[in-house]
């Protein structure tokens, strides 16, 4: 499928700002299934300085420096791309999941640290007892892990309920697990958590996702958000996304941006700032299926 892909934030200040820096996560990945055909970004006020790059992990992105003063910032990034669905493993046939832990290896014998770097814990995924016991009743022994990573984001999608309210970025994986509500990007920490907890390498991943509004009703303008899934590796085929949220293993209605060891790594809009006050920030995020 193609998508045209609107992500505009505006973060209005009380007071003004008189400089500021931001780096910015929002230029969709190519890669094996997806092929970005277009991107933009049209940045208010104008930056004195726009660099862009690619990041640790192979991710676009960019540092910009707003030297004007300011009392409202506007970036607005628009992205035509082209999504195929992946070739689905059979999960029972992956490796089982004690035969995972700590064998990322080369062909040629090394250690495969980009692999292995994403068992370490992150800032918003430290190893908890909770995440080790909720993890458990999915990863019995020799089960392919593959298999077991699906079961557990099965009984997340039943356990936990979305609740935009319940929780904000610095919200604890051990809150979220206690009162099983949350975010997207929530679920996909604690998901991530519990196969960390295992030795399991694991990464996250941020995007966006199709949504289709309800029969009868038209889509309304800037009411899709960003999404966040997860990954799990496995020898046989490499990373393997699944959806914590949704239930399920994305397809082509998933829209890869970036991935890191957690939304830190990936988060869309960061910066500095040199004055301001009393911060409020808005988000209209449109997918639209082109064909």
């Amino acid at each position: 499928m193609i998508f045209d892909v609107s992500h505009r934030t505006t973060y209005a200040y009380r007071k003004p700002v008189l400089q500021s820096q931001h780096l910015v996560h929002l230029t969709p990945r190519g890669g094996e299934r997806q092929m970005v055909d277009r991107h933009s970004l049209l940045i208010e006020p104008a930056p004195s300085s726009q660099v862009s790059f690619d990041d640790y992990f192979g991710n676009g992105a960019a540092i910009l420096t707003i030297d004007d003063e300011h009392s409202e910032f506007v970036i607005h990034a628009r992205s035509t791309v082209e999504v195929w669905p992946p070739d689905l493993p059979i999960l029972a046939l992956s490796t089982p999941w004690e035969q995972v832990v700590g064998k990322a290896v080369r062909s040629d014998g090394t250690l495969d640290i980009d692999v292995l770097q994403f068992v370490s814990t992150s800032r918003h995924t430290q190893s908890i007892r909770e995440a080790l016991d909720y993890a458990r009743p999915s990863f019995p022994p020799d089960r392919p892990v593959l298999e077991a990573a699906n079961d557990l984001t099965q009984r997340m999608y039943a356990d936990f309920v979305f609740d935009s309210k319940a929780t904000d970025i610095s919200t604890p994986v051990s809150q979220v697990l206690r009162n099983r509500r949350g975010v997207c990007q929530d679920f996909a920490h604690v998901a991530i958590t519990c196969l960390r907890a295992l030795g399991l390498p694991a990464r996250y991943v941020s995007g966006y996702l199709l949504t289709l509004p309800p029969p009868g009703m038209e889509k309304l303008q800037g009411a899709d958000a960003s999404h966040a899934w997860m990954s799990v590796w496995t020898p046989e085929v490499g990373w393997v996304d699944f959806d914590p949220t949704n239930g399920v293993i994305p397809t082509d209605s998933h829209i890869t941006v970036a991935y890191g060891r957690d939304y830190e790594d990936v988060s869309p809009v960061s910066g500095v700032l040199l004055g301001g006050r009393d911060q409020r920030m808005t988000v209209a995020v449109d997918v639209t299926p082109v064909s």
